[in-house]
């Protein structure tokens, strides 16, 4: 971590407003993007993102310097993300479906297609939310299933099914994707 940003923390630390302002400017957008990934609209995002302002500023002298500073704030916009998550699902009527497996062959299928970024990010943006949330914690952020579990207060068994749904889901976005885009260049 390089000297400016230990003395920008060290600042924030001892409540200088100025320095909470650049700390806040240097990683909104970094952290506003995390925020989105797990809710469902923007309001929500922001939503997250003040709350883990926040935590952050409260929780700043538990910071240590041994570990990543980005690490450590993305970490606090997940864990608050999730717990606006789970506020949310207390208000949500909650349908279990069947236990959906991508298969060898479902995967060897889309081997060779190229998607850009957008299209990732489209057909990510319409998972279901428990889906959506076990994938972006497993496959983006890198949380292992028994951290998931521990996080959203769940069994491991059922972070590794989420995930084994969410990927037929995307499977099945991207496969209706191609499909719409070759009937298109077919007209």
């Amino acid at each position: 971590m390089d000297q400016e940003l230990l003395e920008l923390i060290d600042s924030c630390k001892r409540g200088k407003s100025r320095a909470q302002r650049e700390l806040y400017r240097r990683f909104s957008g970094m952290l506003f993007a995390v925020s989105l990934r797990y809710t469902n609209s923007r309001e929500d995002a922001e939503d997250v993102l003040q709350d883990a302002w926040v935590k952050i500023f409260r929780h700043l002298n538990t910071f240590s310097r041994n570990h990543s500073f980005e690490g450590w704030l993305r970490r606090i916009v997940v864990n608050t993300a999730i717990t606006h998550y789970r506020r949310q699902l207390k208000h949500a009527y909650h349908a279990d479906i069947d236990e959906v497996h991508a298969t060898p062959a479902d995967l060897e299928a889309f081997k060779d297609l190229d998607y850009t970024r957008e299209e990732l990010d489209h057909a990510i943006a319409q998972l279901p939310t428990g889906y959506g949330t076990v994938f972006k914690l497993y496959v983006i952020d890198g949380f292992r299933h028994k951290e998931i579990a521990e996080m959203l207060e769940i069994d491991i068994n059922t972070s590794k099914s989420q995930l084994s749904r969410a990927r037929k889901y995307l499977q099945d976005v991207l496969a209706h994707m191609s499909l719409t885009a070759l009937k298109t260049t077919e007209s």
